[in-house]
């Protein structure tokens, strides 16, 4: 019976490390960002290292992604799968940041589902040429039927990388150059979709900062 018991508890504990989504509940300024998602397009998370930022950032492109949202959930709902960009300045940094956030740790691909996406809803992932351990792209089940899409960019591919998409959401993490960022936004003009950073203000009153603080 206790090696029952040992077996049902470690298979209890993987479902649980592929399924952190049902986990997840925001402290307070996390909270606040995601339901303002409801009535703005454009948000903003700004805040010091290591608060939560980026986390905050993950979850909720997971929500987005699956359609599984979570009871408490007073932010923007999509009901049917859509299509999504994530960036970060590099394509490393995004790998080391985002993609390993959302999917778990870059160099054990065994261990992709173990982020903030729940394991059992990758469908498929795609390699990236030229970064070890890297992905271009995520498939993933949404509770309404079909899958989402997920791509991964970076701002150092430059702005032309960022024409010519239709999206239903971009996330930023870390500040993108202004003429990124506003590539970004248009790229969710068509469906009205949305547009979220989370950053640590390291380049000071920059354009970015300065166009979100100038809304306040």
């Amino acid at each position: 019976m206790a090696r029952e018991a040992l077996i049902l508890a470690r298979a209890l504990e993987r479902r649980k490390r592929r399924n952190r989504l049902a986990e997840y509940r925001p402290y307070a300024k996390q909270r606040e960002f995601h339901d303002a998602g409801a009535e703005h397009r454009e948000r903003l998370f700004m805040a010091g290292n290591q608060l939560g930022k980026t986390v905050a950032g993950s979850f909720e492109m997971a929500m987005h992604l699956t359609g599984r949202y979570p009871d408490w959930w007073r932010g923007r709902r999509f009901d049917a799968p859509a299509r999504y960009w994530v960036a970060g300045e590099t394509r490393l940094s995004t790998r080391d940041t985002v993609q390993k956030l959302l999917l778990g740790e870059p160099e054990r691909p065994e261990a992709w589902g173990m982020g903030a996406i729940p394991g059992d809803a990758i469908l498929a992932t795609h390699r990236a040429a030229g970064v070890a351990n890297a992905i271009d792209a995520v498939t993933v089940a949404h509770v309404g039927g079909g899958a989402s899409t997920l791509l991964f960019k970076a701002y150092e591919q430059g702005r032309g990388k960022w024409q010519g998409d239709t999206l239903n959401g971009v996330w930023f993490d870390e500040e993108p150059p202004l003429d990124i960022y506003v590539e970004g936004l248009t790229r969710t003009n068509a469906t009205g979709g949305f547009v979220m950073l989370t950053f640590t203000p390291l380049k000071g009153m920059s354009d970015v900062v300065g166009m979100f603080l100038a809304q306040d």
